[in-house]
């Protein structure tokens, strides 16, 4: 089978390095990340030291973001990231630190497909859903 994986890219606005550190902090890895002025050829103007790449691996998720120079590309269409697994505790602590700033959309609770499934919107505009299986 061929090495196929699918990545969520998150733009942001400007704060893509703290946001980033954020999620590194609850999920923990690697980050690694450059800016648009270490990058070759000429910078645009108001993205000096704005973040270009990120990417956060080699901890529990793996997530890349950027700071977009280009408006229409932050908030263009919703997409909720999908958190799953069997470990009650692990996706509990992340829902309640994702939540932390942020807006509890749907409380994380028992659902009658017999998952925990809540949805929130943490500080940073990202939204997410937990779903803690019931089959263990």
């Amino acid at each position: 089978m061929d090495d196929l994986r699918l990545d969520a890219y998150l733009f942001f606005d400007g704060n893509a390095k703290e946001a980033m550190e954020y999620y590194k902090g609850i999920f923990g890895g690697k980050l690694d990340v450059m800016t648009y002025d270490e990058s070759p050829g000429e910078t645009q103007k108001g993205m000096e030291s704005k973040v270009m790449h990120a990417l956060l691996s080699e901890g529990d998720i793996r997530l890349m973001a950027s700071d977009s120079p280009y408006p229409d590309m932050i908030h263009t269409g919703k997409i909720y990231l999908s958190l799953s697994g069997s470990n009650e505790q692990k996706l509990t602590d992340y829902y309640k630190q994702l939540s932390e700033g942020g807006n509890i959309k749907q409380p994380l609770k028992k659902e009658f497909w017999g998952d925990t499934f809540g949805m929130l919107t943490d500080k940073y505009d990202v939204d997410w859903m937990i779903n803690i299986s019931a089959l263990k």
